[in-house]
């Protein structure tokens, strides 16, 4: 299941009447894609574990691609605002992820200037030219708050590119980080900084196992069964299928995510 550079032309799934669909073009996650599930619930379990620590807030959702994200938040958020520049992204999210408390806008992430409780960068920090600048305008943009929070989430070069390599062959990806230079990266704009590592569980967990120690490429391989298996498998991956804990070695994590305040 490794991170696909140039994947083939997938549109998304059964949306809503009136909602355009988003093609998966390897720049950004998309759900109803049964092909691109795995990226999805990856993303989805972070959301779901923001939404319930930030409950009553009021968030940005920066970068918020296709909007699932945003409307994950504002489950529980007093008012969120998902803000991405791409104008097929803003539009589908615009029509697909309504509410009183959440709404869009079409902007970049180096210019929305709104004062928040709390901004969310998941996944994106990697695919910026000026990490300093724009974790620096974050902290502005929170600074009035009582309660101000930064969450910015990134993949773990040492599991996503291969080994040795100082980057992944992901064309979107500026920068990848090992644990110690996101660590740095956010301690040097933020006072406090916890850091989580995301980690494969239950079916995923069994399945690394099996590639690791039975060399399950192999077999299925062999078999010739790899398009069935994994047909069943990907879309069956589910957020439980992953876990976020600050209790094992970040080396080894899938993702990192920051909580950073001032």
């Amino acid at each position: 299941m490794s991170e696909q550079t140039e994947p083939p032309l997938y549109l998304q799934r059964d949306q809503p009447p009136g909602v355009p669909p988003l093609a998966l073009t390897g720049e950004r996650t998309l759900p109803d894609v049964p092909e691109e599930n795995y990226w999805y619930q990856r993303h989805l379990i972070v959301y779901e574990w923001i939404r319930d620590r930030l409950a009553g807030q009021r968030i940005i959702d920066m970068a918020c691609g296709e909007g699932y994200g945003t409307g994950v938040l504002a489950q529980r958020a007093a008012a969120v605002v998902g803000v991405d520049a791409n104008p097929e992204a803003h539009e589908h999210a615009r029509l697909r992820y309504t509410g009183a408390n959440v709404r869009f806008a079409r902007d970049l992430v180096e210019t929305f200037d709104e004062p928040a409780d709390a901004v969310v960068f998941l996944q994106t920090i990697e695919h910026v030219q000026n990490p300093d600048e724009v974790l620096e305008r974050f902290k502005r943009l929170v600074a009035g708050s009582a309660s101000p929070c930064v969450v910015v989430s990134t993949p773990n070069v040492l599991t996503l590119a291969p080994e040795g390599a100082e980057k992944s062959g992901n064309p979107w990806h500026v920068k990848e980080y090992r644990p110690e230079e996101f660590r740095a990266l956010c301690e040097a704009h933020f006072g406090e900084v916890e850091m989580y590592g995301l980690f494969h569980a239950r079916k995923l967990a069994v399945h690394e196992l099996a590639l690791k120690r039975l060399r399950w490429d192999d077999v299925h391989s062999k078999l010739g069964i790899t398009k069935r298996f994994y047909d069943w498998f990907t879309p069956a991956i589910s957020v439980a299928d992953f876990t976020l804990t600050a209790d094992r070695p970040l080396e080894r994590a899938l993702d990192f995510v920051a909580v950073c305040r001032p």
